[in-house]
């Protein structure tokens, strides 16, 4: 072959819903495995890394010389408001809430002194007769008469008032001391600050950092597809629900909508729960609840551009249900398909049809009495759901523990318990298929629900009660002749 070949072991689980929300609740969480760049017959091994807690900011953590001698290097990159979690800028963000507490204390204060003032302008004439009195009986004491006596004893009650008005403008005083001593110290903190940051402008230091970040989300965009390699181990975000059930994400809609949808239980249920954000899902907070006009069978569900596709209880028929307009679009039956623990995963639970979305559509997993319980893949048309290309996997149905899609290939369990690993790959691009040996972590020994969400690359699944997450490592071969 002339055209030269960059072979990237490349990781992608970015999972950006995922990320945002791990920013507050669960650092450090998401594991990059190792991998190796090669061209021209020289190799060079990129030493494994984890991401860095949001405080550390960006990271390169390897590189490495392909063989032209150019400089490959990975960074680590957190989400786009990584600069609000250097610590610098952590530092900033504090001084700046202490000076606004410095404000607003010298804006009370300043109220304070304001009024105090006033009272004091008002009693000026008061204290001048008070003194004039006073004065008169020093050179006079025979002028003070009762009267007299009586009458200055009542102007010096009428002044009583300015003592506590007198101790809070001492208090003042001390507390304005304070001030100034804090401000000194903010201005130290500065100034140690800007010597560590130098010359660096932090604004250009920001935009070129956005830039980087430009450059590697069009690059993960490049590494749009590969063959699976690898699982990382189970990230639990809730134990919720029964032993059964499913939870999704859209696989479509822009990262910018991540809206959790769960569904607890294998048949006959109705009931599905919209959150606003994982973070939402994880707390069990502000969720809105759709009633489905007909109830669905197995957990083999997916959302997918605004609409959620199942399997109507007791049927082959699919739904596709619009959620924002809260009603069917269109249902359609798949011929032939086993339904009613006919042909389910060996888990049971009416999984006979597992619906699931990938990088290239929407796809039916399902079998047939005419292919002999054998897995069948359809490729389905997602407006009509009129089925596009069938594969016959040759795969037993009743062998498997979960099945899902990524980039056209259909990966299969070996079972639904502990100790479970991937060990059957079909490629609906070549029609042929191979045995794996991908081990993961199977935490808490049930799944009944395995799919991949191609917009955040990662495993959702739901494991004995647990909804957890798994990031996937993809392998794959892209032509660099254009560079």
């Amino acid at each position: 072959m002339s055209v030269p070949l960059l072979k990237i072991g490349a990781v992608l689980s970015t999972m950006a819903m995922v990320t945002n929300w791990m920013s507050q609740t669960l650092p450090s969480l998401v594991g990059l495995n190792g991998t190796s760049i090669s061209r021209g017959g020289t190799s060079e091994r990129i030493v494994s890394a984890l991401y860095p807690s949001p405080e550390e900011g960006w990271q390169i953590y390897s590189s490495a010389q392909d063989a032209d001698g150019k400089c490959i290097c990975t960074v680590v990159a957190p989400a786009q408001n990584m600069c609000n979690r250097d610590p610098r800028s952590r530092q900033l963000r504090q001084l700046m809430e202490k000076v606004q507490n410095i404000t607003q204390s010298m804006e009370v204060l300043d109220l304070r002194t304001y009024r105090d003032l006033q009272y004091l302008r008002n009693t000026e004439s008061l204290m001048k007769t008070v003194d004039g009195k006073l004065k008169t009986a020093s050179d006079n004491p025979r002028s003070l008469n009762p009267k007299s006596f009586q009458d200055l004893k009542d102007k010096v009650t009428q002044l009583l008032p300015l003592l506590p008005v007198l101790e809070q403008y001492k208090t003042d005083a001390r507390q304005i001391s304070r001030l100034r001593e804090e401000v000194r110290n903010l201005s130290l903190v500065l100034m140690a600050i800007q010597e560590e940051m130098g010359a660096y402008d932090y604004e250009e230091l920001r935009q070129r950092v956005l830039l980087l970040e430009t450059r590697l989300h069009s690059c993960m965009q490049k590494l749009g597809c590969g063959r699976l390699t690898g699982v990382s181990n189970p990230i639990t975000i809730r134990a919720s629900g029964s032993r059964f059930g499913s939870w999704m994400t859209d696989t479509m809609i822009p990262s910018s909508d991540n809206r959790v949808w769960s569904m607890d239980g294998y048949y006959k249920g109705r009931r599905v729960l919209e959150y606003r954000t994982l973070n939402d899902f994880t707390k069990g907070q502000n969720f809105v609840q759709h009633l489905l006009p007909h109830p669905w069978a197995g957990t083999g569900h997916v959302v997918y551009n605004g609409s959620l596709y199942y399997n109507k209880y007791q049927s082959n028929i699919i739904i596709k249900y619009h959620f924002r307009s809260r009603s069917v679009l269109v249902q359609r039956s798949l011929s032939g398909a086993g339904y009613n623990n006919t042909f389910p995963y060996s888990w049971g639970g009416s999984s006979d049809i597992d619906l699931m979305a990938d990088e290239t559509g929407l796809w039916a997993v399902y079998t047939t009495i005419p292919n002999a319980g054998n897995i069948v893949i359809s490729r389905l048309e997602p407006q009509s759901l009129e089925v596009l290309r069938t594969w016959d996997t040759g795969f037993p149905k009743r062998s498997a523990g979960e099945s899902f899609m990524i980039c056209g290939t259909l990966y299969v369990t070996n079972s639904h318990l502990a100790g479970a690993k991937i060990y059957f790959a079909y490629y609906t691009n070549t029609s042929t298929y191979e045995y794996t040996d991908i081990p993961f972590h199977n935490q808490y020994s049930h799944i009944s629900m395995m799919d991949y969400n191609p917009r955040e690359r990662a495993l959702y699944a739901w494991n004995n009660g647990h909804q957890v997450l798994y990031n996937v490592t993809l392998f794959q071969v892209i032509n660099t002749a254009g560079d």
